[in-house]
C-alpha cells in the first residue's frame, strides 16, 4: 500500500529531475497534458506519438531513481477511473465519426463493436496513461509545499493556491486522524467486508467516521485561521520564503523537452 508519507519520501531524493525549479517541472508536465489532450480523436499516427512521450517520462523516472514499485502502484490506482470510461468507446458511436466498420464478432444483447470505436478507445488509454504519468513523476519529484509556491509564482489566481496550501499542511494531519479511527476500529474487531454483520450497520459506521473527520477538520481549519490571523496573516510575508531563481539547466532541460515534442509530432 503506498502512504502520503511514501509519496512525499520519494520527492525528498537527490536526482537531476529532484533538482529542477518546481516552476519548470509544472510547466513540464502542463506540456505534455496539453499536447496529449490536443491530439486528433482518430489518427494513425496517435498511438506512435504518445507512446515516444510514454517512454521519454519513463526515461525520466528511471533518471530521477524514482521506486519503481510505487511508481507503477499510484498509475495502476488512477487506471481504473479511465478505463471506466475508455472500454465503453467500441460500443458507441461519436457523432464526430461519419463511417463505421463493424467489427467482426457477435455479442449479445445487440452490441456490437467497431474498427473506429476500438481505435478512439484505444487513443483516449494512450492519453489518459500518458497524463497520469507525466502527474505522477511532477508529485514525486516535487515537494508538496513547492508545488504550491510554484503554482504561485506562475500566475496561478491566489485563491486556488490558497487552498492548495491549505491542503498541502493539513492533508497528513488528517491522514493521521484517519488511520487512528482506523485502528480504533480495529481494535473492537470491526470489519468493513465482514458478511457476518448486517450491511445497514456497517453503513453506519461509515458514515459516523466520515462525520467525525467533517467535524474535526472544520474544528482545525477554524482554528488554523485564527491562529494565522494572529501571525500577520494577509500582510504579503507568507509569499517571502519562495525566492528561488530558474537556472540555465532548468531552461536547456524545458527547451530539450519542448524540442523533443516537437521533434515527435513533426517527424513521425
Amino acid at each position: 500500500m503506498v502512504t502520503l508519507t511514501d509519496i512525499e519520501r520519494e520527492s525528498y531524493k537527490d536526482s537531476p529531475v529532484h533538482r529542477l525549479d518546481p516552476r519548470i517541472k509544472l510547466l513540464f508536465a502542463l506540456a505534455i497534458i496539453i499536447y496529449a489532450v490536443s491530439l486528433p480523436r482518430i489518427h494513425e499516427k496517435n498511438m506512435v506519438r504518445l507512446f515516444s512521450i510514454e517512454v521519454y517520462l519513463l526515461l525520466l523516472v528511471l533518471a530521477a531513481g524514482l521506486d519503481l514499485r510505487y511508481f507503477f502502484l499510484r498509475v495502476l490506482t488512477i487506471l481504473p477511473f479511465g478505463l471506466a470510461i475508455v472500454l465503453i468507446q467500441p460500443f458507441l458511436r461519436p457523432s464526430f465519426i461519419e463511417n463505421y466498420t463493424p467489427y467482426p464478432l457477435d455479442l449479445p444483447f445487440g452490441l456490437s463493436i467497431t474498427y473506429e470505436g476500438l481505435d478512439f478507445g484505444s487513443t483516449l488509454f494512450a492519453k489518459f496513461l500518458v497524463c497520469i504519468t507525466a502527474v505522477i513523476l511532477f508529485s514525486s519529484t516535487t515537494r508538496l509545499r513547492d508545488m504550491v509556491a510554484a503554482a504561485s509564482r506562475i500566475g496561478i489566481p491566489g485563491e486556488f493556491t490558497l487552498l492548495l496550501s491549505m491542503m498541502v499542511r493539513y492533508l497528513f494531519l488528517f491522514w493521521t486522524v484517519l488511520k487512528r479511527i482506523k485502528t480504533a476500529q480495529q481494535t473492537r474487531l470491526f470489519d468493513i467486508w465482514n458478511k457476518d454483520v448486517p450491511r445497514r450497520w456497517i453503513i453506519e459506521q461509515v458514515g459516523n467516521s466520515m462525520s467525525s473527520i467533517f467535524i474535526r477538520s472544520y474544528e482545525q481549519g477554524e482554528r488554523t485561521y485564527i491562529s494565522m490571523l494572529c501571525r500577520g496573516y494577509g500582510s504579503g510575508y507568507e509569499k517571502a520564503y519562495y525566492r528561488t531563481k530558474i537556472r540555465t539547466q532548468d531552461i536547456l532541460f524545458l527547451l530539450l523537452s519542448a524540442g523533443f515534442i516537437l521533434y515527435i509530432h513533426l517527424s513521425v
